[in-house]
């Protein structure tokens, strides 16, 4: 008895673990016969269908949601949904058509997929679209800006869609198959999906051609086929257009009647701003008051101008252009621009970036340099971290910078330009110091969903102040020079930002549907007693134009007005101050 007891007790732990075992052999049955099922033999077309579905069903969030939007009604949206599903899927079938092949596509396919789900990410968080403008934006983005995009939110989104495919595309084995075989399938397949989809669209035709002539975005929607279609575009493109001629226009560019017996030379500053907006500026009646500094300088600022474009690599070169915003946008050849003209002048030209970015081509035939580089390491610590630097870096060393310049140019006058860091978002709070912070709480994260809407006003809004302060800042630096100068600023953002309108954040929306905000830019002119008298320039002529609607299609035509350039590009009524300049406009005041 003992013994038979004995013998079962000594049973009972090799039970125990024969049923552990074979409870764990069942959860891992449906597991292993999931595995079994992905990795049995498919074609790259099976490969492709399913690749596709599935990223219509978890990359186009931002799609659906703003069907929802539009249609308002599931009686109405769904529909549209379905039908776009359709579109999506057809559309990412013919596309991948042209990678079903058995060999070295797989890496091919994964990186469609991150890149689906990378710009879903940036459609859900900061509400854009991938229009062609948008993906040369990203594509002109330096080390620096990416690393203030990046988050773990990022991360988690990212993986989120892509964990699933990478898993599958792993485990999946590829039928081998001859090439002419597999050329004649995917021709095959590529036919039968645009007929699908061309049944579709036409089936509901009605619904669909008033929606996407209505809604243009909804284009740029489609993911990833948009992202392909406008990095393509955005890379493509350039391969065409390196034979462009520069065209000049400089030719007979010469220095005015002022210059013949001056007592000193003009200094003149041109800041160009970023990512600013006109309604944020307290000099432009914003509740708070955000610009003190340079209304305790008595400077005059312009409350209605538009920028060329909602992005640096757009609204840059277009500003500093002798074309029109629609004649630049229509060029077949690249223009010299005012930096240029400036120079051909005589004038002794200087372009200061702080931007990592650079001056998108504007400055690249005159004097330029970074304001980071050779930077002292204890300024560094002081104004940088790893990403960027504050915009008073640009201040240190300028007297040196200045006495670097041909002796005969300075003595005629100088342009320096100087390119802010600004507002450039979206880690706002990484654009101000601590002493000018004003407006707190404030956002302290790039992922600005985690932060409250006034958090990240408060981001933006010490941001502007910082700006108002270093303008401050240049400002008595101009003043420091009224001995041997005669000196005045003009500083314009070049373009605006969305901070949560319309659930619109950052910028880079195509031109014709951006928001106001995206578009309306701040600009503000200093001038010392030198310049004034020099160009005889009526403040209550200029104080009475505050108003008056400008646009970045000003700025060639003013700056040279206003240091007495001439040249056969200049338009007098482009010129923004030409009616306040002059003997007549200086008795007139």
């Amino acid at each position: 008895m003992f013994g038979l007891r004995a013998h079962s007790a000594s049973l009972s732990p090799a039970l125990a673990t024969a049923g552990s075992a074979e409870d764990a052999e069942a959860a891992l049955t449906p597991w292993r016969a999931l595995d079994g099922w992905v990795a049995r033999p498919r074609s790259p077309r099976s490969v492709v269908i399913g690749l596709s579905l599935y990223l219509a069903v978890a990359a186009n969030w931002p799609l659906w949601n703003e069907l929802a939007r539009i249609g308002g009604a599931p009686s109405v949206y769904l529909p549209l949904i379905a039908l776009m599903s359709l579109l999506v899927v057809c559309g990412m079938v013919a596309v991948l058509s042209f990678t079903a092949w058995t060999r070295w596509m797989k890496p091919l396919w994964f990186g469609v997929v991150v890149l689906a789900a990378v710009a879903q990410h940036y459609m859900l968080t900061y509400h854009v679209v991938m229009d062609p403008t948008m993906m040369a934006n990203a594509l002109q983005t330096d080390a620096n800006e990416v690393q203030d995009l990046l988050s773990w939110r990022m991360l988690f989104n990212v993986l989120w869609v892509v964990a699933l495919p990478a898993w599958a595309l792993w485990r999946v084995r590829l039928v081998p198959a001859p090439p002419l075989s597999q050329l004649w399938r995917n021709l095959a397949l590529l036919l039968i999906v645009a007929a699908v989809a061309g049944a579709g669209a036409f089936a509901m035709n009605r619904q669909l051609a008033p929606l996407m002539r209505n809604n243009v975005h909804l284009r740029y929607m489609l993911n990833p086929l948009a992202s392909i279609y406008s990095t393509t575009a955005t890379v493509v493109k350039p391969m065409f257009v390196h034979g462009r001629k520069l065209i000049p226009v400089t030719g007979g560019t010469v220095l005015g009647a002022s210059y013949a017996n001056q007592a000193r030379p003009p200094l003149f500053v041109l800041v160009v701003g970023k990512t600013a907006r006109a309604d944020h500026f307290g000099l432009n009646g914003y509740a708070r008051n955000t610009t003190p500094e340079l209304a305790a300088r008595h400077v005059l600022s312009y409350r209605d101008v538009r920028s060329c474009g909602t992005h640096t690599l757009a609204s840059v070169p277009c500003m500093f252009s002798p074309l029109s915003k629609d004649a630049f946008e229509a060029r077949e050849d690249e223009f010299e621009n005012l930096m240029d003209v400036l120079q051909a002048s005589g004038l002794a030209v200087l372009w200061l970036d702080n931007q990592a970015s650079g001056c998108k081509g504007v400055c690249d035939r005159v004097p330029h340099a970074s304001a980071f580089d050779r930077l002292d390491p204890a300024l560094r610590s002081t104004l940088c971290d790893a990403d960027a630097c504050l915009d008073d870096v640009m201040l240190h060393g300028l007297d040196e910078r200045i006495a670097a310049l041909p002796a005969e140019r300075r003595r005629k006058g100088i342009v320096l330009v100087m390119h802010q860091m600004g507002s450039n978002g979206p880690a706002y709070y990484k654009r101000s110091s601590t002493d000018v912070k004003r407006f707190m709480p404030e956002c302290r994260t790039n992922a600005l969903a985690e932060c409250t809407h006034s958090e990240l006003i408060n981001g933006y809004d010490n941001s502007i102040a910082y700006t108002d302060r270093f303008l401050g800042k240049t400002i008595d630096w101009l003043k420091g020079k009224s001995g041997t100068f005669d000196p005045s600023l003009l500083y314009v953002s070049d373009h605006g930002e969305s901070l949560g309108e319309y659930g619109l954040f950052l910028h880079g929306l195509p031109y014709g549907f951006a928001p106001d905000v995206q578009k309306r830019v701040p600009m503000v002119v200093w001038f010392g007693g030198g310049m004034i008298e020099r160009d005889k320039l009526s403040r209550p002529c200029m104080e009475s134009g505050l108003d008056k609607p400008l646009t970045h299609d000003n700025l060639y035509h003013t700056v040279l007005g206003l240091l007495d350039v001439q040249t056969p590009t200049y338009i007098p009524s482009l010129d923004a101050l030409a009616g306040c300049r002059g003997p007549a406009a200086a008795a007139s005041g």
